[in-house]
């Protein structure tokens, strides 16, 4: 049962939970995605605001990659996080790396590899190229048997996906 009452202290807690979870493992990536909701296809109901609450207990976990929805200006913009979690994993030389959210799982149009090349660039002004990882919002995922979305749409946005980071690999080799 929680006793903490203050949100900071919730977080910090958090983080520690984390870490002494992670100790000791060696060799995985290990990564902690932070959901917005993916139970509806209205982005009015979906949880809203920017990562900075978080920042001070994101910075603390012992954590390899973050996941983090970016496909939709619910989340910020990344310059929120950009410098603050892209530096090295606490207590190691081990960069830390961004699972950046391109496209939205929960819209029928697929995002175009332009647009997804044009959301990593902004990316790539705090994170080095194998720092970032292209990602869904979430993901594709059924909730009672309802999915938020088809699958010829989910396959567009995957394969646009595939075809931006051809692009971005070509751009910056």
């Amino acid at each position: 049962m929680a006793t903490r009452r203050d949100v900071g202290e919730e977080l910090e807690y958090a983080a520690e939970l984390i870490n002494r979870t992670m100790e000791g493992v060696q060799g995985p990536r290990i990564g902690l995605h932070i959901c917005r909701g993916n139970w509806s296809t209205r982005e009015d109901v979906l949880l809203t605001g920017d990562y900075k609450p978080l920042l001070p207990a994101l910075t603390r976990m012992h954590i390899h990659q973050y996941v983090l929805e970016y496909a939709t200006p619910r989340a910020g913009e990344i310059a929120v996080v950009g410098s603050a979690l892209s530096g090295n994993v606490p207590g190691t030389n081990r960069p830390r790396e961004l699972g950046l959210g391109v496209v939205n799982p929960r819209t029928t149009v697929a995002e175009t590899p332009e647009e997804i090349v044009a959301k990593t660039e902004l990316a790539m002004q705090f994170y080095r190229p194998e720092q970032l990882f292209l990602n869904t919002d979430c993901g594709f995922g059924c909730f009672a048997n309802r999915c938020v979305n088809v699958e010829e749409v989910a396959a567009a946005k995957i394969r646009n996906i595939v075809l931006a980071a051809n692009i971005l690999r070509e751009r910056y080799a």
